[in-house]
Order: C-alpha cells, then structure tokens, then sequence
C-alpha cells in the first residue's frame, strides 16, 4: 500500500481590511452598486462564508470600506500639510499628487455618482467639506480675503469634480498622460495665484 504525502497549503486568512480594500477596489471598476458578497468573494477566491465572518451584511463591509478611505484621505491632506508649509506650494503639490491617483479618482466619480446612497451621502458631505476647508486655507495663507478664498477653492474643487465626471463620458475629455500633465499644470497656473 502506497500512502502519499498530501501537503496541505494553508491560505492566510482574509483579514476585514482585506475585504474593505476588495470593495474599494470593486467601487472604482464598477461602481457602488456593484458591491456585492458574491462578486467580492470570487475576486477573492474564497467563500462567501469568509465574508460573515468579519461582516453582517454588505452595508456594514460598504461603511467600513468608506471608513477606510475617509481615514486615508484625512490623513493625506494632514501629511501634505506638515510636509509642505509653504501654502502656494502646497497647493501646487495638491494639485500634482492628486492628478496621478487614478485609482483615487476611480473611487471618488463612483461615490459621486452613487451619493444619494443613504451610506455615501455623508461619507461625500464630509470629504468634500474637508477638502474645501484645505483649499480655502491654502487660498487665505496667500493672503486672500476669506470670500475670495471660499471662491477660488470652489472653483478648483468644480473643476476636478467636472473633470472626474467629464472623462468617462466624453471621448474629447479624455487626454494623453502627456496632454493631461499639460491640463493640470495650466489648471495650476490659472487656479493658483
């Protein structure tokens, strides 16, 4: 009789961060509703078992995944702003980094679109607001009276909102890594004094 070693390989346990990054992930390729136990367990290759074991239900692992990147986009504007402490530059700088997140820009069309979601909504309203604020004290440090400031930080937040939004629908919108360097070095020079 021949017995045969069968090694067993061990798969590490998926952790929640594991999933949360999975959703996130599945939000910026398709969107919101698109969230779903079945489809992030097969991106995962595991069962849906996995999943219940660090979530309730979809909406619980959806809260969490915002939560995540709620905190990671708090804590880079907070980073920016310890790194950088001149304020013309540092909006320079927001500017520049913020253009080469595709993935970033991927997950913030995809909550724009879905954020009359009765979870994405505030998730947005704080975001949103707290970017603003960013901008509107970059604006005032340059000395800017405080409504020209709001203003200005207005008008360059509509301008990468519209822009996000514009892309995927329009084929004349969609630029060139080269052209879209070129866009966003004019969008400094015109938004930043």
């Amino acid at each position: 009789m021949c017995s045969a070693n069968v090694v067993k390989i061990e798969r590490p346990r998926l952790t929640e961060s594991d999933w949360e990054r999975a959703a996130l992930e599945l939000i910026a390729d398709e969107g919101v509703a698109a969230v779903a136990v079945e489809t992030l367990a097969r991106r995962l290759e595991v069962t849906k078992g996995s999943f219940y074991w660090h979530f309730q239900t979809r909406d619980a692992l959806l809260k969490a995944a915002l939560e995540r990147w709620e905190e990671h986009d708090a804590l880079a504007l907070a980073g920016m702003a310890r790194e950088v402490s001149d304020p013309r530059s540092r909006l320079r700088e927001l500017f520049r980094r913020t253009s080469k997140r595709r993935t970033l820009h991927a997950i913030y069309s995809a909550l724009i679109a879905a954020r009359d979601h009765p979870i994405v909504g505030p998730f947005m309203t704080r975001i949103t607001e707290r970017r603003m604020a960013f901008l509107a004290l970059g604006f005032r440090e340059l000395n800017m009276p405080a409504d020209q400031a709001d203003h200005r930080a207005r008008l360059a937040y509509a301008a990468y909102v519209g822009f996000l939004q514009l892309t995927p629908h329009s084929t004349s919108a969609k630029l060139s890594i080269g052209a879209f360097d070129d866009y966003v070095e004019h969008m400094i020079e015109t938004l930043i004094p």
